[in-house]
Parts: structure tokens; sequence; C-alpha cells
């Protein structure tokens, strides 16, 4: 089969690799469309992400297709069954499976991350995390059932209340999606900040009630005049100065999420007596524990757009073009199609 494999910083190549059998738990999964996420950025960029990558590794955990072969031990599928899969692998018998924390897990298995994954013809996984998806989801839109699982765990610990004032920071595929959740949730005031102006639009079609360019407008003075107290701010850019903006930013009694990724070496500066006196509740949020059937329900259910997200379908064999020219990926989501 075709791949894309990496094998080492900035270092992604199309090869022809073996297809092995599926195990008796596992299943063989023909893949139509895979994302393109913040973390395989990273790991293209020699950063490490949720977990540590040792090429050389197909990436790729945003993906659904076909399922193609089946174990012997496998009843919940067949062969044709169409499915999105849940990357993310426990082990079930280390101290945080074993406490409710299982997204903590000492020895977990990430498909895209520790083991081969998406951006391939075909990709090998676990049966018992392979979803079968329901018939009114095209695969495109299934593919984005991994970023959704984990903007779904993100929303909840916001803990967004009726009525709330919502600030998102950055309206990439995250960033909206997180907006449209924060609309679900019962947010009455929804703000954007977003420097790019394609971005912003997209945000003002998805629901926000007020977009600002941060680089250009006054933020802090437009937003005293719109909102009494924002009671939550979602950070989605992923960046030092975009985490500590969020902490300024931020109302009384606010909770900031930290959801964007950086690099691990990133440090900031927050001054404890803005946490004191605001009150903050500063939470981040890891993967997608527990949320993946929500996530395809939410789906199925098209209460979210994700189709205006992806702005970009690229062909297996262009895939090095996402990753070297931040164009394709400046307006929204960049996907991978095996068609």
């Amino acid at each position: 089969m075709k791949a894309a494999v990496y094998h080492g910083p900035k270092d992604i190549r199309i090869e022809e690799v073996e297809l092995r059998k599926p195990k008796e738990d596992e299943v063989c999964i023909k893949i139509k469309y895979c994302g393109v996420c913040g973390t395989d950025i990273h790991i293209y960029e020699g950063d490490s992400g949720a977990f540590a990558v040792n090429p050389p590794l197909i990436p790729g955990h945003e993906f659904a297709g076909v399922v193609e072969a089946v174990g012997d031990a496998v009843e919940h599928l067949k062969v044709g069954d169409k499915v999105s899969g849940d990357p993310n692998i426990m082990c079930g018998r280390c101290y945080f499976c074993r406490n409710g924390m299982e997204h903590f897990c000492e020895n977990v298995t990430g498909v895209g991350t520790t083991a081969d994954g998406g951006f391939a013809q075909y990709t090998v996984m676990k049966a018992s995390h392979a979803y079968k998806l329901p018939e009114n989801i095209d695969l495109m839109t299934a593919a984005m059932a991994e970023p959704m699982s984990c903007c779904i765990h993100g929303i909840d610990l916001c803990e967004i209340k009726q009525g709330s004032t919502v600030l998102v920071i950055g309206a990439g595929p995250i960033g909206v999606i997180m907006l449209q959740l924060a609309k679900l949730s019962g947010a009455a005031k929804l703000i954007v900040s977003e420097p790019v102006k394609e971005k912003r639009e997209l945000a003002l079609k998805l629901g926000a009630d007020l977009v600002i360019d941060p680089i250009n407008e006054d933020i802090e003075k437009i937003l005293s005049e719109y909102t009494k107290n924002v009671d939550c701010v979602i950070e989605c850019a992923g960046s030092k100065r975009t985490q500590e903006q969020a902490v300024k930013l931020a109302g009384k009694s606010a909770r900031v999420m930290f959801f964007g990724l950086t690099s691990p070496e990133t440090e900031i500066s927050i001054k404890p007596d803005d946490i004191f006196k605001k009150e903050l509740t500063i939470r981040s949020s890891f993967i997608n524990p527990y949320t993946f059937s929500r996530a395809i329900d939410t789906l199925a259910s098209g209460s979210v757009d994700v189709k205006s997200i992806i702005t970009n379908v690229v062909k297996l064999e262009d895939i090095q073009e996402v990753f070297t020219n931040p164009e394709l990926r400046k307006s929204g989501k960049a996907m991978i199609s095996m068609e």
C-alpha cells in the first residue's frame, strides 16, 4: 500500500509499505479521508505532541473509511461497514485506567502517534476502537470525529452556563468547533479574536456575535464596551502570547481553557495576583476520554458544521505540500484524500 512515512523532522515521504493482516481482535480499514491536525504539524517540525513519536511512523489520527477485513474474534463489525477510529487505545491495567482516568494511561497506543496511522491507503487497529457510523454521515465528515471528541471533552471542562459570555481566541478549525459547541452549551454572547480576515468571516457564519482583529483593534476596549464580564475564555491558538492574553482578558470568576497546543518548551508569564483578584479557574484539556460516541452523534445530528471548516482536500501523493506550504492551512482544515 501507499503511505506517507515520517522519518524525522521535516522528512515525510510517500512510500510503498507492506500491509499486515489484522490480529484476531483487530480490523483493517480502507482509509478514505484523514485530516491534518496541529499535532501532525508539531510532529513534522520535530516537536513532541501528546505522546512520544519514534520514526519511522505513518502519522494521521483523524480518519474514516470502510472495513476491509476483520480478525476472527471481531463480532460487532463486518467487511463493508463505514467506520471512524478513536486513535487512543488504553491498556486497561495501569493505575490511571483503573481509576477512571484512562486518558492518562501509562501504556497508551496512539494510532498515528506511537503506531502507524491514517496517512495511508489502509490502517490496522483494535476493533474495539473502530466505531460503526450512522448511514447519514459521509466519510469526510466522519474523519472529523476525533477532533470533535477532543473538543467535546474540552467544552465539558469549561462548564459553560446558560447565558454565559464566551471568548474564543483563534478561529482555526478547532476554534470554530469550540465556538459552535459553546453556543450549544448555552452561551448567550460569543466573541472571537482572530487576526485572519477569512477566519473571522467564517466565525460569523458559524455563530459568533462579535469578531475582533487583535492586531488592528483594541480588544480590551471592545470587550469592556460589549460585555460586563467574560465568563469563559477558550484559547485555541496555542501560542505564548495568546495564552497570556487569555488570562488577562478573563473576567471575574471566569474559567480559562488552554486548548491550543504549544511547543513543550513554551513558558508563559502569569501574575498570581491576576488569578487571585479575579478568582480564575485555569484548565487544560488532554485528548478525548469517553467522548468518541458523543462526537459521532453530534456529527450525525448536523448541529455542528464541520464541512465549512474543510478548505483544502489534498491527494495522498501531495501530502508534503500541506506540511511545507502554510497557505494550505491558513484558511481552515486540510484533509488528505485516498481516492
